[in-house]
């Protein structure tokens, strides 16, 4: 089951954090996206009432950017990830945004995989994006539709 986050999930949010990502966010960086990010979107994934995944991404005009995905160790390789970015994406267009784009490490090729699957492509490179090493970043788009063209009119 897949459903938005709540301030009382950032203790385990914030948990999985630490052991996925050599950079976390803290418990007051999720809190301030729930809080006072009105472009946020943030969801938890539930394995037997236990939060064993989350993503989160903003929302600006025409364009979503995915700011965090994460899947336990224990729960990888299940189709977690997958949901998680077809929930994104989903929502994103429902939205109306045209584009999801999203940094990833140079080095971390199972994401990159992940992402290729589902249509994204590198369309750059953000040098020493990363500041533990200074590790570059592949930043990745992809086209997810919403443009409806209903809304508009010709002259």
């Amino acid at each position: 089951m897949i459903r938005a986050m709540i301030q009382s999930d950032l203790e385990r949010v914030t948990q999985l954090e630490k052991e996925l990502f050599s950079l976390p966010w803290g418990f007051e960086d999720f809190k301030h996206e729930l809080e006072d990010n009105e472009f946020a979107h943030y969801y938890v994934l539930l394995e037997n009432e236990c939060i064993v995944g989350y993503c989160g991404f903003w929302t600006l005009y025409e364009q979503a950017q995915i700011t965090t995905i994460g899947v336990t160790k224990e729960a990888q390789g299940k189709g977690y990830a997958s949901q998680l970015m077809e929930l994104i994406e989903e929502i994103s267009s429902k939205l109306g945004c045209e584009t999801c784009s999203l940094e990833v490490r140079v080095s971390n090729i199972p994401a990159q995989k992940l992402y290729e699957k589902y249509g994204y492509i590198t369309i750059n490179i953000r040098k020493s994006y990363y500041s533990d090493n200074h590790e570059d970043a592949f930043l990745m788009m992809k086209a997810i539709g919403g443009f409806d063209e209903s809304n508009y009119t010709s002259n």
